[in-house]
């Protein structure tokens, strides 16, 4: 097939690689420019590397996107990873149209950041979505679907990296398989069970130790590796990644005021919240790199007692 690919960053250039790899004519790469000082984007890179057309428009409502997706003359367009504003005219220019990759299972956690909150809700299960993309965001008819369990101990990364990437990529190639192939179904998206989720950012990032023990792990998995939760301490920021949840079965038998540090190890510390303890595996204060529980705690001075914000 002869296709344009849409996107950007390592999503972007993995899906390039799938097609080119099976020999799929990619007739042009539209990515969004970069902004000033920011490194290449890696599917601008690849592109230009095999020798690819490459475009990069500050909006793709411009004439000139217009002319130069049309210039192609693709059999289908695909959306991998794609931030900015696609239009309707601008995405029905091949012949027979675009698909467009997302990281949920539509009609839920429409919206920037629909890895993250599934996680942090303690959802135990999401996956993707292949669909038409339309002017409402995120809101096409539905072409293929993948499921993928959420553990109790996944984290954004190992949700993404390990499953919702991979499974993506073969995804979009599944797809536009089935759409040349004439023997895709649109299934239109049910409105009565839509979500929409905006940014999970440094601000939806902050702990509060006065959260039961199972909203703040979730909140600590869902922001892992990125935005990265964090809480205060003495006027600065630290930022929890790797943790464990620890149940109070008892009453009365949860140690230490919340927000306080209950006890500290050589290779973690533990922090009380409602219901039980959250035990700091891995984390990074404002003038150290992600370092293990224990080794914060001893660059710190983190020692039973410390009482962080809450």
């Amino acid at each position: 097939m002869k296709i344009a690919i849409i996107g950007q960053q390592d999503f972007g250039k993995s899906v390039l690689e799938a097609f080119l790899a099976r020999g799929d004519q990619v007739a042009g790469v539209f990515c969004a420019p970069e902004k000033e000082g920011a490194r290449p984007d890696p599917l601008k890179v690849a592109a230009l590397e095999k020798g690819l057309k490459v475009f990069q428009f500050k909006s793709l409502r411009d004439t000139e996107a217009h002319d130069a997706l049309r210039s192609l003359d693709v059999d289908l367009g695909i959306m991998a990873f794609v931030l900015q504003f696609a239009p309707q005219d601008f995405v029905n220019i091949p012949k027979k149209g675009t698909i467009q990759y997302h990281p949920s299972l539509l009609p839920k956690y429409r919206g920037p950041s629909s890895i993250n909150w599934p996680i942090i809700r303690g959802d135990t299960r999401t996956g993707l979505t292949i669909f038409r993309p339309t002017d409402g965001l995120d809101e096409g008819p539905v072409i293929l679907q993948k499921e993928t369990p959420v553990g109790p101990d996944d984290t954004l990364g190992s949700v993404y990296f390990d499953r919702l990437f991979p499974m993506g990529v073969a995804a979009m190639v599944e797809a536009a398989d089935l759409v040349m192939a004439g023997k895709h179904s649109e299934v239109l998206q049910d409105e009565s069970r839509a979500s929409y989720e905006g940014w999970c950012r440094t601000a939806e990032a902050r702990i509060n130790w006065a959260n039961h023990v199972d909203f703040v792990h979730n909140l600590i998995r869902g922001c892992n590796p990125a935005p990265g939760a964090w809480t205060m301490l003495g006027g600065k920021a630290i930022q929890i990644y790797d943790c464990k949840k620890h149940l109070t079965r008892t009453f009365g038998a949860v140690k230490g005021r919340i927000g306080e540090v209950a006890e500290v190890g050589p290779a973690s510390f533990f922090v009380t919240a409602q219901g039980g303890r959250i035990e700091v595996l891995r984390a990074k204060g404002e003038e150290t790199k992600k370092i293990s529980g224990g080794e914060l705690a001893s660059a710190l001075g983190l020692v039973a007692g410390t009482k962080f914000d809450t």
